[in-house]
């Protein structure tokens, strides 16, 4: 059986509007791999050369063991060592073959071009039990979309046998650094996840910092000194248009963070001084304070219920993380462990903060229960800073910069086990991501 979806074209190569939900997953007690703060023994999975339009269907493979393989939950069995070789996607599938190799799971896919469109077929297999993995699925795309669909493809497999919500077919919002170390030139652009197909959302005339995307993934903010002073403006990804969200000469604005409605922020504005946590309404511009105290509150990031702010705050003396409702009654610190705190961001799924942690001459991603408890460090160096979630909750994204005068910014991820730590394979110094949601 087949389920058929239809990526709709992307809205100006960034956005996809309209595509179906995912299906629902194969009943059964179905091959799971467990995914635990121990060490993880990657399941062995067969992914051979997909049938088709021979140079499509290469490429198309190559981006979904790429994806899979880059979890590290995954190791793909080398082409050299398949003995099964099926003439076609209709071909049944040679179990014991495949047994043989000590392959778990198994891919099977077709990828159709027909003009500028295209269409791919796949179906994953349980090796061992014999049995497919779910129903087949079918995704038609444009084929300038030949990357989406084969994102959705990973996805659907590492679901399948996760359990987990996917994450591939998502983008991030970024900024590219180039120049010296103390003259920064920046623009902000979005890419895939894995760092492909970037488009530029701003030039370098001004400064710009920490793009935030909308939970719907058709908006960005970010931190803007055209006028000389830091505002926020709101930037309309298919349009790459922005219009100011803030323009109070006499007080500075930064770090912004949608709501998970999108239709407030909360942000930092600075004035004599003094800065403070506020809230605005997108639609009306209407605004108002949710601290007011003589210390420094910054970095402010939504519950995904919306019924809570985590923020960073040196009330105690030293930066520390806290909590408030929207009414901004009295804030409950959550963390207690030696060093600073800063940047605080809630995980999409509810249940953890990501955040940056600094002791002595060190820095660190770390994670923690809502309640501050758990806490756990991620990474460990020179500087990392600034985490972003995937849409799942299972991956951070975060900056890292070198050490010297040379040294220059670089995005990483890595796992909240605190394994599979990854650079993003970029040719150019970047930082400050923003991780937006999974792609409709």
């Amino acid at each position: 059986m087949f389920h058929k979806l239809t990526l709709a074209p992307a809205l100006a190569a960034i956005l996809a509007i309209g595509a179906p939900a995912l299906p629902a997953m194969a009943q059964g007690a179905p091959l799971r791999i467990e995914i635990t703060d121990g060490v993880i023994e990657p399941m062995s999975i067969a992914i051979p050369a997909f049938h088709g339009d021979a140079e499509l269907a290469a490429r198309v493979r190559q981006v979904v063991a790429d994806n899979l393989t880059g979890t590290g939950l995954f190791r793909e069995i080398p082409a050299e060592a398949h003995t099964a070789s099926p003439a076609s996607f209709a071909d049944p599938v040679s179990y014991e073959e495949w047994r043989a190799v000590n392959a778990q799971a198994l891919v099977s896919a077709e990828v159709t071009r027909v003009g500028e469109d295209i269409s791919v077929r796949f179906r994953l297999f349980d090796v061992f039990s014999g049995q497919p993995q779910g129903d087949g699925m079918q995704f038609d795309a444009r084929a300038a979309d030949w990357r989406r669909a084969a994102h959705k493809i990973a996805d659907q497999i590492y679901a399948r046998l996760t359990g987990e919500r996917p994450y591939f077919d998502s983008r991030v919002a970024f900024v590219q650094e180039t120049g010296p170390k103390n003259a920064r030139i920046k623009r902000i652009g979005v890419m895939d996840y894995d760092g492909a197909n970037i488009r530029w959302m701003t030039d370098s005339a001004s400064l710009v910092l920490a793009p935030k995307f909308s939970p719907d993934g058709r908006q960005i903010l970010f931190t803007s000194y055209d006028s000389g002073f830091p505002q926020i403006r709101l930037l309309d990804v298919a349009s790459v248009t922005s219009r100011p969200l803030t323009q109070d000469a006499g007080a500075m604005a930064f770090a912004p963070a949608f709501s998970p409605d999108g239709r407030r922020i909360a942000y930092s504005r600075e004035q004599g001084g003094n800065s403070d946590i506020w809230l605005m309404d997108v639609a009306t511009g209407g605004q108002r304070p949710l601290t007011n105290a003589p210390s420094i509150e910054t970095s402010p990031s939504f519950s995904p219920d919306g019924s809570r702010i985590v923020f960073e705050s040196d009330r105690s003396g030293t930066p520390q993380l806290y909590i408030m409702g929207l009414d901004g009654a009295e804030p409950q610190r959550i963390s207690f462990g030696d060093g600073r705190y800063g940047t605080p961001v809630w995980s999409p799924r509810g249940d953890m903060i990501a955040f940056t942690k600094r002791i002595g001459d060190r820095f660190h991603i770390g994670v923690m229960r809502t309640d501050g408890s758990g806490e756990k460090m991620l990474t460990e160096s020179f500087l990392d800073e600034g985490p972003t979630w995937a849409p799942n909750g299972r991956v951070v994204m975060f900056t890292r910069v070198t050490p010297g005068g040379t040294g220059e910014p670089r995005l990483h991820s890595v796992d909240i086990t605190g394994r599979n730590m990854r650079p993003l394979q970029l040719d150019f110094a970047a930082s400050d991501p923003s991780w937006g949601p999974l792609l409709p």
